[in-house]
């Protein structure tokens, strides 16, 4: 008789220490633009701002992989350079695919600064996605 009101505290205790949880994990999502339309770009760049105010800038990761003909809005002269700064001020990852730059015979110096560059975008899509990464295509 002695034993079961120890085991009940015992297991009040392990209640109490899984209450104290750890922080939760940053969300991450991986947004793909793979068309040239300022438009498509533009809805990209909107997701990216919309997911950061609806769960807290400081709480989500986002990276915004350009290939194909979507590489063309990553370059200096871009049609989207203004939503481009506002989103690397907001630690938006904009990411060049260097598969398409070399196809197209780009190099950095075309492209907009700031961005990051990936060997492929598809692949590192492909990565994102199976390290539990959100996927969106605009």
């Amino acid at each position: 008789m002695r034993r079961r009101p120890f085991l009940l505290l015992a297991g009040t205790g392990l209640v109490a220490g899984a209450a104290r949880a750890a922080p939760k994990a940053k969300q991450r999502v991986v947004i793909q633009v793979s068309d040239a339309d300022p438009a498509k770009w533009q809805l990209a760049l909107n997701n990216a701002r919309n997911v950061q105010t609806d769960l807290g800038k400081d709480n989500v990761e986002i990276e915004i992989v350009a290939y194909g003909p979507g590489l063309d809005m990553l370059k200096a002269e871009s049609k989207v350079a203004a939503g481009l700064a506002a989103a690397l001020d907001s630690s938006v990852g904009l990411i060049a695919c260097e598969n398409t730059m070399q196809n197209r015979h780009v190099s950095r110096d075309d492209m907009y600064a700031g961005i990051r560059y990936t060997p492929a975008g598809v692949t590192h899509i492909m990565k994102r996605q199976s390290e539990g990464w959100a996927y969106i295509r605009p």
